[in-house]
């Protein structure tokens, strides 16, 4: 019994009893609430996931049709719920690294308003945003019978905003790869021409060799006709706007929340981190004749970027669970399509089982990506 001195394996053996215990409570648990539902004749299972859906979700990110599945229209929820958390995220980070910057301003006219930017978007709960973006969205834009025609084949209401959607009518499977490949390519040159300016100290145009390495080979390929990209103009009927991508006021007031949200809690992030660098980077900087932009972006902000990302790896989190609150101004997300499917089949246990799995999943891929980031810029030891 010398092994149960070995602390190693009493931290596995602890590790193991803790997990099985968890299990086992919550097999208990899941075994009590089938068999109560069974003696009341409610069916349990996953079975329903194979039945025609029978409803229409209004804006899905992949093809959806009634007749589908109902797993197939839980996964159109987490598509629409992926997209408009991505989508915040970058919009937030972006917005609120800008305004990051200004509160930092020896303007006090631009630090005020940043802040007082800051403060407005803090302190009110989002879902009031949701309701005001959304009910200015409705009420101040014109029905679609006096929609405005903005530009040709553009079409503002309230019901959303209609534009020209290409459509790849062949060669998709070319293009997507030609995209896929430049990326790649394009990541490669803008790593090696970064080191290489690091060396030498002189420009090498790494940017523009990496941004027509990014688009290059897409081009070339719409050029020899390897793709065909028709264009579907909508038309403006008597009562609707046919055609066209129809980008909906739901998923424009969520994204416009979200996003607002994501960039004050980022601009706090960022003022944070650039004041926790040393006052002796920007004097050294100011001394070798660095303009204060320059001093920002090539000394400043990268030092400070190894203090940002811990706290912005929680502001990522809050956005992809705070789009649950699509369902109050009825964008089809992941909950509000969980919700219809519970109460078409009445298996709510078995459905909020799947959208919390689904949370957890997005939210442990989250931490994983940004603890790799993290431990990427860190400074590393030698």
């Amino acid at each position: 019994m010398a092994f149960l001195h070995d602390m190693r394996f009493r931290a596995y053996f602890y590790q193991v009893v803790a997990i099985g215990f968890v299990a086992l409570v919550g097999w208990t648990l899941f075994s009590t609430a089938s068999a109560n539902l069974a003696k009341q004749n409610i069916a349990t299972g996953f079975d329903f996931l194979t039945r025609p859906a029978g409803f229409v979700i209004t804006e899905a990110a992949i093809a959806f049709e009634p007749t589908d599945t109902v797993g197939r229209a839980i996964l159109v929820g987490i598509a629409n719920t992926v997209k408009v958390s991505l989508l915040a995220a970058i919009f937030g980070t972006v917005l609120g690294l800008a305004v990051g910057i200004a509160r930092m301003s020896h303007n006090p006219l631009l630090a005020r308003l940043a802040l007082v930017y800051v403060e407005l978007l803090r302190n009110v709960p989002l879902l009031l945003y949701l309701f005001l973006w959304y009910s200015l969205i409705i009420l101040t834009l014109p029905p679609v019978k006096q929609a405005l025609n903005l530009l040709p084949g553009v079409y503002l209401s309230n019901s959303g905003l209609v534009v020209p959607a290409a459509l790849v009518e062949s060669g998709g499977l070319a293009l997507l790869a030609c995209l896929v490949g430049g990326a790649i390519a394009a990541l490669v040159i803008r790593t090696v021409a970064t080191r290489k300016r690091v060396t030498t100290g002189q420009s090498n145009h790494g940017g523009l060799i990496a941004l027509a390495a990014l688009v290059g080979p897409a081009l070339l390929l719409w050029l020899a006709g390897g793709v065909a990209i028709d264009w579907d103009f909508p038309t403006a009927g008597k009562f609707r706007l046919t055609g066209g991508l129809h980008v909906r006021p739901e998923f424009v007031a969520l994204l416009f929340g979200l996003a607002l949200s994501v960039s004050a809690n980022v601009a706090e992030i960022v003022r944070a981190g650039i004041q926790a660098v040393n006052k002796g980077q920007w004097e050294a900087a100011a001394a070798l004749g660095l303009p204060r932009g320059k001093t920002m972006r090539l000394v400043v902000l990268p030092q400070a970027l190894r203090i940002i990302i811990p706290p912005l790896t929680n502001t990522y989190l809050t956005v992809f669970k705070n789009s649950s609150l699509a369902i109050a101004i009825g964008y089809p997300d992941l909950v509000t399509v969980s919700n219809i499917v519970m109460n078409q089949t009445g298996q709510a246990m078995e459905t909020i089982a799947i959208f919390m799995g689904v949370y957890l999943a997005l939210s442990i891929a989250i931490s994983l990506l940004m603890n790799w980031y993290n431990a990427h810029v860190a400074l590393k030891e030698r």
